[in-house]
């Protein structure tokens, strides 16, 4: 190394002189600096450098960058450059900002990440353009953690130890001192919260607040995931003791202030082995030949008050979580079981939205308000379904909730036909009106009592869901409508779903087409009703679940806001969420507005109802992602236990790492790495979808039916990786 290039390294990598200045003057944002003071701080002393730093003084200040507060005397031109933003972090250890006020994301190199976190909300300075024309720049400071709590393994040293972060987008782990370790043993897994990340330290430093169990034990894993996406898992004492106090019983005066329908003929739809009833419907026939339907929801905010514990617990868990083995309710049992739970034979209160309908689907009238009614029975989907095929009431003992064999009444059967074939003309509508159908296949397991997985069914949408379906959305448009045209405005909470974004559905359309199907996009409504088309097309075939999931991702995310922008997907200008308050807090916020807006209450407090829609959002897409991650758990429980066996399956993601691949039988999904395919050296090809062979020219494409086996299934990291058998042709034709 030359003397020159030896004063340059001690004068901290002057390459970048600019970026070391701006980098020192944002560390200490308000206070003056001369050319002498930053000399010092960049360890530069030497004549040619600090000329260097005083000519680039004087080139920020001409660019507006820092201002010359007086002769020689600089300071940082507060506010240019920078952005707030949100980090998403890639698994590289760089990451994205998204500022909302610029078109495209900045890219952060890991240097530049500050120890900011995946999540957090961060303020940065875009210093460059990158070849690309991508904005690049360095996180300047950590405005909110996005959490502080993180799930992992205790790997334990003599005198401290460190929680390894199971997360790919975590780049670091967390230093734990001896005496902050608790009951904790090496090898266990544990929620660790973070306390401070000191200046020099490598790792942030924590205390170990939750030890869960041993990795890969099935309590463990669930409430790991639960854990990690901060969801609890029980109710604290005085929430669970303030519900209980709750007086649940049916008040004559009470009564007198609600809309009597006992009378009217009630009942539930809903899964066999719900525990909840929280949506029931009434059915009565009018002397002018039209049909009086009601939609009868469990009214939860009689019980839930603004301002008491139970609201606030509500409010902060935001939804009920569904995970494989088990339902973490919004709200405590007493009230999502017994009290709003709409069960046969009870009188409940309910907030209900009541129609005066046509054979053709058409609202003559309607009616909103709180109401008391009475279940005359219960169904099953499989009940119901029966109802519809056979046009009968004879229900068989193998699809009867009771395991017996009986006779549903027959003013029950006729109202099941003739709600069938109202919601079928709506339906029909519907779609016609550019609705998108996303009847995607569901997997469920088969647990055994101790919730192992013993089987795999689909579970499919059939007419007596579909059924329910239309009338609980025809009373979340209707109640949306009702409120949204009032004017003048008044704030209320809307379910919204943007158009799709048009690279995605691009994207979607270069992807069906390797499966020879096509997907027009000249205009929207065609191409709702292309998309329509597709999804159909690719009912029953092998590669329907990869189109259904991939279509609906082509979607924006629904979200809720109080800014009406209408819902896309159900072709709707108006749309809430009003019929399920036991397990949605925007439902509860529905209930509380129309109920004030129909006591002639005025506009409720905008910024208010926003801030709490965003937060359900957000808290939505965790329970989301805390689902997907139990399913994917218990699919990988499900392989370990045929690791001897081939299974078909068809190849649905291709990537430079290697094919993922979902079994046929069973829809669960692993990877093949290309690494571990010894055939030949395969390559990835971007455009075709497909790995190529550098000997063979073998071509391995989406879509493509390959056998393959069960390499490893990792409970803990809840990876599945295969062995590649070959193509379908190659296996059984050999």
């Amino acid at each position: 190394m030359s003397k020159k290039n030896r004063k340059g390294s001690k004068s901290a990598n002057l390459e970048s002189v600019t970026q070391s200045i701006l980098g020192i003057m944002r560390k200490e944002a308000g206070k003056d600096f001369n050319y002498k003071q930053i000399a010092a701080k960049m360890g530069v002393d030497d004549p040619t450098n600090r000329n260097k730093i005083i000519r680039t003084l004087s080139q920020l200040a001409a660019k507006k960058k820092i201002d010359e507060v007086d002769r020689g005397r600089y300071r940082l031109n507060a506010g240019v450059d920078y952005y707030r933003g949100i980090l998403d972090m890639t698994a590289k250890g760089s990451g994205y900002v998204v500022v909302e006020e610029l078109d495209e994301d900045v890219f952060i190199p890991s240097g530049n990440i500050n120890k900011a976190l995946d999540g957090d909300e961060v303020e940065i300075y875009i210093y460059k353009r990158r070849r690309n024309k991508k904005s690049e720049g360095e996180i300047t400071k950590i405005l909110k953690r996005k959490k502080t709590r993180f799930v992992g393994v205790l790997q334990l040293k003599e005198n401290f130890g460190f929680v390894a972060i199971q997360d790919g987008k975590m780049y670091t782990d967390i230093f734990v001192q001896k005496n902050k370790i608790g009951e904790a043993k090496d090898g266990d897994k544990v929620v660790v919260e973070m306390e401070e990340w000191p200046e020099k330290a490598d790792s942030p430093f924590g205390h170990i607040v939750q030890v869960l169990g041993r990795p890969g034990e099935h309590q463990t894993e669930i409430h790991s995931i639960l854990a990690q996406y901060g969801l609890p898992h029980e109710f604290p004492e005085e929430v669970e003791a303030f519900a209980q106090k709750l007086d649940t019983s049916i008040q004559e005066e009470e009564i007198s202030n609600r809309r009597d329908m006992r009378e009217v003929l009630t009942f539930t739809i809903d899964p066999k082995d719900a525990k909840d009833f929280d949506d029931a419907l009434s059915f009565r026939e009018l002397e002018n030949g039209n049909f009086e339907i009601g939609i009868h929801i469990a009214d939860v905010s009689h019980y839930v008050k603004p301002g008491t514990i139970l609201d606030e617990e509500a409010f902060n868990r935001a939804t009920s979580v569904y995970l494989v083995d088990r339902v973490v309710p919004m709200l405590p049992e007493v009230l999502s079981n017994n009290a709003c739970s709409l069960r046969p034979n009870e009188e409940k209160y309910t907030f209900s939205a009541v129609f005066e309908m046509t054979s053709k689907g058409e609202v003559k009238d309607q009616w909103f308000g709180r109401t008391v009614t009475y279940s005359d029975a219960r169904f099953a989907y499989e009940e119901a379904q029966y109802i519809i095929e056979t046009t009968g009431g004879d229900i068989p003992a193998d699809l009867s909730l009771t395991g017996e064999a009986y006779r549903v009444e027959d003013p029950i059967v006729n109202a099941v036909l003739k709600m069938n074939q109202i919601a079928e003309v709506m339906r029909k509508k519907r779609m016609g009106e550019g609705a998108i159908s996303f009847d995607k296949v569901e997997v469920k397991f088969e647990l055994d009592e101790k919730n192992e997985p013993v089987g795999v069914f689909f579970k499919t949408s059939k007419e007596a869901n579909k059924l329910i379906e239309e009338f609980m959305l025809l009373a979340n448009k209707k109640v949306a409508e009702f409120i949204g045209k009032q004017k003048p405005k008044k704030t209320f909470v809307y379910r919204c779903h943007d158009e799709p974004d048009d690279d995605k559905l691009a994207a979607l359309k270069s992807l069906v087409s390797k499966f020879g199907h096509k997907l027009d996009l000249r205009d929207q409504k065609q191409i709702s009703k292309s998309l329509n088309s597709l999804l159909e097309n690719v009912q029953g075939k092998k590669e329907q679940n990869l189109i259904d999931t991939l279509a609906i991702r082509t979607m924006s995310k629904a979200y809720y806001s109080t800014e009406n922008i209408g819902h896309y997907g159900l072709a709707f200008s108006h749309y809430s969420h009003f019929t399920s308050p036991i397990r949605r807090y925007p439902d509860v916020m529905v209930h509380r507005l129309l109920q004030h807006y129909l006591d002639n209450g005025k506009s409720a407090a905008e910024e208010e109802y926003e801030a709490k829609s965003q937060h359900s959002s957000n808290m939505e897409s965790l329970a989301t992602s805390a689902e997907r991650d139990s399913i994917k758990f218990m699919q990988i429980k499900f392989m370990q236990d045929h690791n001897d066996e081939e299974f078909l399956g068809v190849i649905s993601g291709v990537t430079e790492w290697g094919i993922y691949v979902e079994i046929i039988a069973n829809k669960c999904e692993g990877m093949v790495r290309l690494r571990d395919i010894r055939e030949d050296h395969f390559d990835f090809d971007p455009e075709q979808y497909a790995i190529i062979g550098r000997k063979t020219g073998k071509v391995y494409q989406l879509g493509d039916e390959v056998y393959v086996s069960v390499k490893n299934a990792d409970l803990v990291k809840r990876h599945l990786d295969f062995n590649l058998i070959g193509s379908k042709d190659e296996v059984e034709n050999a």
